[in-house]
């Protein structure tokens, strides 16, 4: 479940935190408990992400699709 703390982060911000846990989880060094929370905080983050990129996505259809009807209405 995510938190309103990560509800309110951007998109670049979420993805930056995301990159940062991914580096950490890659080096190693970590305990099996740290390694745990690491990928959990990263799943929340992947799930923003997700959220924000498929609003990008809803919102490029809806103006595609705008645009594509006001075009039709022209002819």
């Amino acid at each position: 479940m995510t938190s309103k703390m990560d509800e309110a982060l951007g998109y670049e911000q979420a993805r930056d935190e995301l990159i940062e846990v991914v580096r950490r989880l890659e080096a190693g060094g970590t305990t099996l408990e740290e390694s745990l929370a690491l990928w959990e905080r990263g799943e929340e983050l992947a799930k923003v992400c997700r959220r924000w990129l498929d609003g990008a996505r809803a919102r490029l259809d809806a103006a595609l699709a705008a645009e594509e009807a006001a075009a039709t209405e022209g002819e």
